[in-house]
Order: C-alpha cells, then structure tokens, then sequence
C-alpha cells in the first residue's frame, strides 16, 4: 500500500533521529449495518472520529478510539473477566505486564472518546447504558488522570470484559516520524443498549460508516486516515457480519510502514511482506 505522508508533513525526510514509539490500543468498534424499514438486514458498520485539527499527531484525519497505554493500565488491581493477562499476552506477542496495560487502554480510551464501555457487573454482563452525568463526571475524571481505571471499575462494582475484545492487528508508525506509536489494534461489537455519542474533545466529527464507504472516501481524498485505519477498513468490508468479523482467525505481527520519496513526495510504504495487497 502506498499513500500521501501522514499529516506530519515532509520533515521526516530526513531521519534525524528515531524516536521510540509509545505503546498504544485502538478498538474498532462493529454494529449491524442501520437500514430503512422494509430493507434488508446485515452487513457491518464501523465508529470513526475526526481527529480535532489542533492535534499535534494526523490532524483532521479519521481514526477509531484509543490512545496511549497509561501507566495505571498496568494496575493488576484492575477488575478483570474473561481471558488471562498472560493469555492475552500470547496473541499480542507481548510481555504480560504489557498486554494487561494494552487491553486496560484499550477499554479505557474506548469509554474516554466514544462513550462505550466494555465492562459489566459480572464475567456475564455487560452495562446497558452509560449515559448520565455520573458517566460524564467518570469519564472526564479518567480523561484528566484524576481518576484511575481501576478505581473507576471498583467504585461501580463493574469488571473489564476482555471476552468482549479481539485481537485485529499491530501497527508501528516509520521511522523517521517526529511522534511514533506501536499500536494493538482491537475488534469490538457495539453492547446492546449502549450508544456512541459525539464526546468532542479531541475529536470533531463521529460517524457511523460501511467500511467499503470508508475506503471509497479514502481514495477519493473525502475521508483523510492513515494506512492502519484505512486498511483495516478494507479488511472488514469482507465480512457479512460484526459476528462474522470476530470469528476470523488473525494473525497477529508487527507492521512497519516505510517513509519513501515517491514521485517526489514523501509517501507512507506498507512493505510487500506484511501480506497486505497495494490499495
């Protein structure tokens, strides 16, 4: 796959320095397909934010929710249901500490920048709705770090669904780029009851989207993203079904994109090796 340099710009033409990149988790979160009365059923929809233009890294670019592991998320005080951290660590490729931090984050920037949360009362339940200023006062607390995830969880009685996750994919941001994230990315079904809501923040838009539409935005220039989100797209525009998307067999390893000057421009590489077809 080949595209336009990211937002960034063209000063990482010259590979001053490699910055390491920082640990991150982003979830892709599924719902069926919304249709008109009488139309048929099916087909997956995917949850993007535009990211604010004020952002320092791919302003005005569409993404899914996540952000950088923080590191609370390692707090093995965290209320948990479902597969084990060291579990977690063998699909992920990661150390344990690191994989319960990545599945931590990817839960808690889910609820920070859409709303959703992957939690329930008990390993069978999960929570109908969080909307309410209580939730609203809870999720700006985890926001501005006043609040850990951890306390979050106790104080509700809730624990961290991580059945509810699947492992999709893992990014690494080239070498070369100013701001670099290695990032897990994470496939999740929207829970009954519960609803996305426009957060702001860092983001300026949300949308709901076919993934196809995704990828025809993309190339037409409409929905600017990064090769991750935009690939990612491409793979779900395969299924038929969010059940079906989380049944796929993945195969979890690194992929690290490459700064080239191509025709002149700066442009993001995806290697032929990473098994991705060019877009």
């Amino acid at each position: 796959m080949t595209t336009e340099h990211s937002p960034a710009g063209d000063a990482a033409d010259g590979h001053a320095g490699q910055v390491e990149p920082r640990h991150a988790a982003t979830v892709v979160l599924l719902r069926e397909c919304v249709t008109p009365p009488g139309a048929a059923a099916g087909g997956i929809e995917v949850y993007l934010l535009r990211r604010a233009r004020t952002m320092a890294f791919a302003p005005g670019a569409y993404a899914f929710p996540g952000g950088g592991v923080d590191r609370r998320d390692a707090d093995r005080g965290v209320r948990w249901a479902g597969p084990s951290p060291r579990d977690w660590a063998a699909v992920l490729g990661a150390a344990e500490p690191l994989a319960r931090s990545l599945v931590c984050a990817a839960v808690r920037e889910t609820f920070e920048e859409s709303g959703v949360l992957l939690a329930g009362g008990s390993a069978a339940e999960v929570v109908a709705d969080t909307r309410g200023d209580d939730w609203e006062a809870d999720r700006r607390a985890l926001i501005d770090r006043s609040l850990s995830f951890a306390a979050f969880l106790d104080r509700r009685g809730l624990v961290l669904r991580t059945d509810l996750l699947k492992a999709w994919s893992h990014w690494i941001t080239p070498l070369g780029e100013p701001r670099r994230f290695d990032t897990r990315f994470f496939a999740a079904v929207l829970p009954a009851g519960q609803q996305t809501r426009d957060v702001g923040g860092e983001a300026d838009r949300v949308v709901w989207m076919r993934p196809a539409d995704v990828v025809d935005g993309w190339r037409d220039g409409s929905l600017p993203m990064l090769p991750p989100t935009a690939t990612t797209c491409r793979e779900l525009a395969e299924f038929g079904s969010p059940g079906s998307a989380m049944a796929a067999e993945r195969r979890i390893a690194p992929i690290l994109p490459e700064l080239r000057r191509v025709g002149g421009r700066t442009r993001v590489v995806v290697p032929g090796d990473a098994g991705l077809p060019p877009l």
